[in-house]
């Protein structure tokens, strides 16, 4: 009476209960997982657990069970280790693109005369919890990247650039590294908008941006700075290396040619060089270095690389 008793109530739980001997053959299983393995008894019971669920990861599952065995206590497996250990649908099809039932997995011993003959094996479907933290993950991540991105031309935003600046100032002071800076802005960028308008400007803005972009290699720093205005981070680049990565942007922005409502548009760009040196104290004097080059290229003429250097002879 007792025996269905607690069959009854198992096969009422919302939660697999899987029993096998000490050899993984099945003992007994509740109806939670009859329904979400597609498997009737007949085909389970007296079976090994490998041969009913042949996904599960043999050598890890051997360990696991060994040690609740020997130590006598009992262990347990999340879904944030393993998404699931056994192959089992869910109802959620709507709401999560996981094809198997995220499992919290715990592994109880069953002692019989003070030896542990049995292991039960209680699974908890936790799908929901897994799609619900999949989705806020992705949402933090999202919103980690807004924080760090310019949303027109998916370049760094100004404040996570010079973080970054900050971060390169400080390393290449302490371990003697070369380091450079580019500062670009467009030029007659006003005009520009005033012909075309905004959108136009835009394009621009965002063409423009993956054009530098390509140019530039893995560890290099490239932001938005404001407005029309760019600026890349050049990491263990002397000032001749720094002139030719500014010329190459250069000559490509000035080849470059946009369609925008069946016009063409094109644009220039006046480039301000600098490298680090003894008597710059924070990453602002690079900058304010950077800048002044900048303003040099475009008292010049526009459309050209000015270097720092020039800047201090004039």
């Amino acid at each position: 009476m007792l025996d269905e008793l607690c069959i009854n109530i198992s096969n009422r739980l919302n939660t697999g209960i899987l029993i096998v001997d000490r050899h993984y053959n099945i003992i007994m299983w509740n109806r939670f997982l009859e329904v979400h393995a597609n498997k009737s008894d007949n085909k389970v019971i007296g079976k090994s657990i490998f041969t009913v669920f042949p996904e599960l990861p043999k050598k890890w599952f051997e360990r696991k069970l060994s040690s609740v065995v020997q130590l006598k206590t009992q262990s347990f497996c999340g879904w944030e280790q393993r998404h699931h250990l056994f192959e089992l649908s869910h109802s959620r099809p709507i709401t999560t693109d996981s094809h198997f039932m995220a499992q919290n997995c715990t592994f109880l011993p069953v002692e019989v005369e003070g030896e542990v003959e049995r292991i039960c094996i209680l699974i908890e479907d936790v799908t929901d919890v897994c799609h619900y933290q999949s989705q806020l993950n992705k949402a933090l991540q999202e919103l980690a990247l807004s924080n760090r991105i310019d949303g027109l031309t998916q370049a760094f935003n100004r404040k996570h650039w010079e973080e970054c600046l900050a971060k390169e100032f400080s390393r290449a002071r302490r371990y003697k590294h070369d380091l450079a800076l580019l500062m670009l802005d467009l030029d007659h960028f006003k005009l520009l908008n005033d012909t075309f308008g905004h959108q136009g400007g835009d394009l621009v803005l965002i063409e423009t941006a993956k054009k530098i972009d390509k140019l530039l290699r893995m560890g290099d720093l490239f932001g938005r700075y404001g407005g029309e205005e760019f600026a890349v981070i050049l990491p263990n680049t002397d000032l001749e290396g720094a002139e030719e990565v500014a010329e190459r942007i250069r000559q490509s922005i000035a080849k470059n040619t946009i369609d925008y409502n069946q016009k063409i548009i094109s644009v220039t760009a006046s480039i301000g060089v600098a490298i680090i040196d003894s008597n710059d104290t924070r990453y602002e004097d690079l900058i304010s270095n950077a800048d002044l080059a900048l303003y040099q290229a475009k008292a010049a003429g526009r459309n050209r690389v000015c270097l720092a250097k020039e800047v201090a002879t004039i």
